[in-house]
């Protein structure tokens, strides 16, 4: 399958994901040992079994959401692999909060070419906090 194919069902998968539905997104990904995440609700998860134990818990924590946009910041492409450098844009109710409430996530994905498709064999995202015009790093 094609990269743009892939990625466009990666996109779709998200907005399961946002509804506590982890399957899709799980599909697209390795299931290999070298796999890894690194997402805003545990620690770096490395190999299939643990990585796919964390998105279940990160999925189970949204309801009623969905996600709205995803910028592309930077593609790398070479060989067998490439990695995004992405914006998503979510609404979702997170936890055990009333209200669906928007946040984005930094994201940066590599995918592997694996039997005639690409795989995720790594994902790592944090939520942007407030941006801050002085720059990331303050002198006092």
């Amino acid at each position: 399958m094609d990269f743009q194919t892939v990625l466009e069902q990666q996109h779709n998968a998200l907005d399961q994901f946002a509804r506590g539905l982890p399957e899709p997104w799980k599909a697209l990904c390795s299931t290999r040992d070298d796999i890894t995440l690194a997402n805003p609700f545990g620690p770096v998860a490395r190999g299939w079994k643990k990585v796919s134990e964390a998105l279940d818990f990160a999925s189970s924590r949204f309801r009623d959401g969905t996600c709205r946009d995803v910028e592309e910041i930077a593609r790398y492409e070479g060989g067998d692999l490439i990695t995004m450098l992405e914006i998503e844009r979510w609404t979702t109710r997170l936890g055990d909060r009333e209200k669906v409430e928007p946040f984005e996530l930094r994201v940066t994905t590599t995918y592997r070419r694996e039997d005639g498709t690409w795989k995720v064999v790594a994902r790592h995202a944090d939520p942007i906090r407030t941006f801050d015009p002085a720059g990331p790093l303050r002198t006092t």
